[in-house]
């Protein structure tokens, strides 16, 4: 188990959730890119319900790239029989022997950081690598399949359709290279749903707004964990814009409570937005947000441009989400932006 007071908390509150876990009993669940930011919470979830004897006889396959890093990403559960690691590209044909139930296929170079120096790896991950488990999901005649998209399918909206609904859509331009993350998002959701039309395979669709908490890599070139590595480090936070863009925030249990949600209560077909209309904020005030909660820490806001060239900025300047559809799973989110990133800075503190 975590010893991690901050994520063991977390844990405890999803599995107190009035989901259906039952449904996992005897089950095997393919996760694909478990070690990412996301999936592995659905991992370290199963494997709480697991300890706490709320679910039985549950296995999980955890499709990772890279061994050494799902090994320390989960370094507290390599002895436990209940999960499995399968190492290998998610665009390589997959092959398992025995039963599949659920597949959650959420393998994706989903940091900006790569768009512009691997466009090609990010979008393979989410076309072949889709087609490659929705063929295996047809294989094995799984129960549910989830797929992971993005809110930056909608592209370019005008704002009278912000907050934005599953249906509405706007201007994405496929001749510039930062593309490749929306549109390869866009086509894997339209495999997900070629399959449930001509296969019958049952899929679901969650498009993740910004989601932030314990476990997300500081590194990844986005401005709210570059804005967490300088509180946790002590440094005072350089804007690399205005900060003028407005995002709507989503702690990381309450994202992947609904992920569960649509995964066993979800419409076959469907795409839910994931996200927190209460937590929305521009990037400047989130800055400021941040260093009010440790005023004893010092640190300032420099309100300066420093651009990284690496790094394909997004020319969307309000991203947030309409979420009437998933509320009508039985899904709100209850994390403040408060209290969720104060949460996230504390459990870094803890991993040191």
């Amino acid at each position: 188990m975590t010893d991690n007071s901050i994520i063991y908390q977390d844990l405890n509150d999803i599995a107190n959730e009035s989901i259906p876990w039952h449904l996992f009993n005897n089950k095997t669940i393919l996760i694909s890119g478990a070690n990412g930011f996301l999936p592995a919470y659905m991992v370290e979830t199963i494997l709480f319900l697991l300890n706490k004897g709320i679910i039985q006889n549950t296995k999980i396959i955890a499709l990772v790239r890279n061994i050494e890093k799902a090994q320390a990403r989960f370094s507290n559960y390599l002895n436990n029989r209940n999960l499995e690691f399968l190492v290998q590209d998610v665009c390589d044909t997959i092959k398992i022997v025995g039963e599949v139930d659920f597949i959650i296929h959420a393998a994706s170079q989903a940091s900006p950081k790569y768009y512009g120096v691997d466009p090609v790896g990010t979008l393979m991950a989410n076309t072949l690598g889709t087609i490659n488990l929705l063929k295996l999901a047809q294989e094995k005649s799984v129960e549910s399949f989830l797929f992971f998209s993005s809110s930056e399918v909608y592209g370019a909206l005008d704002e009278s359709k912000i907050p934005t609904k599953e249906n509405y859509f706007g201007y994405i331009d496929p001749t510039n290279v930062r593309s490749c993350y929306a549109e390869s998002k866009r086509l894997g959701e339209t495999a997900c749903i070629s399959w449930l039309h001509q296969y019958k395979i049952p899929v679901k669709i969650v498009r993740p707004f910004h989601t932030y908490g314990p476990g997300m890599s500081l590194d990844d070139g986005r401005v709210y964990a570059d804005f967490i590595s300088d509180i946790v480090s002590g440094h005072n936070i350089e804007m690399k814009s205005t900060g003028e863009a407005m995002r709507s925030f989503c702690y990381l249990s309450d994202a992947t409570i609904a992920f569960f949600r649509v995964l066993l209560n979800g419409k076959n077909g469907e795409a839910y937005n994931v996200g927190n209309l209460d937590a929305e904020i521009s990037i400047l005030n989130l800055a400021k947000l941040l260093i009010s909660l440790f005023p004893d820490r010092n640190i300032s806001v420099l309100e300066v441009q420093n651009s990284d060239e690496a790094y394909l900025k997004s020319t969307i300047s309000r991203n947030s989400p309409d979420l009437s559809k998933i509320n009508r799973l039985g899904w709100f989110p209850k994390t403040n932006i408060k209290d969720g990133f104060y949460k996230t800075i504390i459990s870094y503190e803890e991993f040191n």
